[in-house]
């Protein structure tokens, strides 16, 4: 398979692996921006967050802002950690969603190692911020971990 592009004249060439590359991060930043995408389920979700964390080399935790509708407000790298884990205050991430007016959120954060079966401190964690949004009339809808595959807690049936 090729792909081709239109080079300065108007023809098309091969792309090269470098122009392929950078014409995929520039179209990934533009997913994530306000109201640009509905997300729909669980695999929309894991596919938008996965571009955005995959690459990263320490653990990363960010959340997916959602207004009623499920549309996105806004993707916010919330916390940087280092290989194996990050600090997540829930003050911070409540200050996010009430500063954006956000309905609902999908959490996510990525694990280095490639091994995405969600710890028990990751579990714990998803259950606190549940309570704690909660009282602002704040929806976890999901929690996706980003390795080698993707984990969603909603699809794997993890209660949180």
């Amino acid at each position: 398979m090729q792909l081709f592009i239109k080079d300065e004249q108007g023809k098309y060439i091969t792309a090269t692996t470098p122009e392929i590359i950078k014409e995929g991060r520039s179209r990934t930043r533009s997913t994530l921006k306000k109201g640009s995408e509905f997300i729909g389920g669980s695999q929309a979700a894991k596919e938008a967050i996965a571009s955005k964390i995959s690459s990263y080399q320490h653990e990363v935790f960010g959340c997916l802002f959602l207004d009623t509708k499920n549309c996105i407000l806004e993707w916010k790298e919330m916390f940087r950690g280092t290989i194996d884990s990050t600090t997540v205050y829930p003050r911070e991430v409540v200050k996010e969603a009430l500063q954006l007016n956000a309905a609902k959120v999908i959490l996510a954060h990525n694990h280095p190692s490639g091994n995405t079966d969600p710890s028990p401190q990751d579990i714990e964690l998803t259950k606190k911020l549940k309570e704690i949004l909660k009282i602002i009339d704040v929806k976890i809808l999901d929690h996706i971990i980003v390795g080698d595959n993707l984990t969603s807690f909603m699809d794997s049936g993890i209660q949180f």
